[in-house]
């Protein structure tokens, strides 16, 4: 059975990837994510996941920054920048709900980023939906 996590662990996998450069190189990432946790679906659906975010990433980006002053998006764990944008997509295009994003976001972060990571994600996230949805 497919797991949301391992779908979402998979898009952030590719992002990451997307993110170093290969973006250019789709079949490369697809590939590299069969050794990813889940199972083929979880793959394939990660990756599409994943393709569509890096589509909106500037989006999500300007999104942030606007939050984000002193942690320009440039600055930000390679990790972080990906999830706040896999999130923003699935929120403001994917129909998952805020509350839902949010969490997930934060337990990967917990899982794959820093000490401080699933802290600053959080409240980034939080106040960028609570603006956004308020509005």
């Amino acid at each position: 059975m497919t797991s949301s996590r391992d779908i979402r662990r998979c898009a952030l996998q590719a992002l990451y990837q997307f993110d170093a450069g290969n973006a250019d190189d789709l079949a490369q990432v697809r590939e590299s994510l069969e050794a990813s946790p889940g199972d083929q679906q979880a793959h394939e659906r990660g990756f599409d996941l994943a393709v569509l975010a890096w589509e909106f990433r500037a989006e999500a980006d300007g999104s942030v920054a606007d939050l984000t002053p002193d942690w320009p998006t440039a600055r930000q764990p390679v990790v972080d920048r990906n999830l706040l944008r896999l999130a923003y997509y699935e929120v403001t295009h994917g129909g998952v709900p805020p509350k839902v994003a949010i969490n997930e976001a934060v337990e990967l972060a917990k899982e794959y980023s820093t000490d401080r990571s699933a802290t600053f994600i959080n409240g980034v996230l939080d106040r960028l939906f609570r603006e956004r949805l308020s509005t």
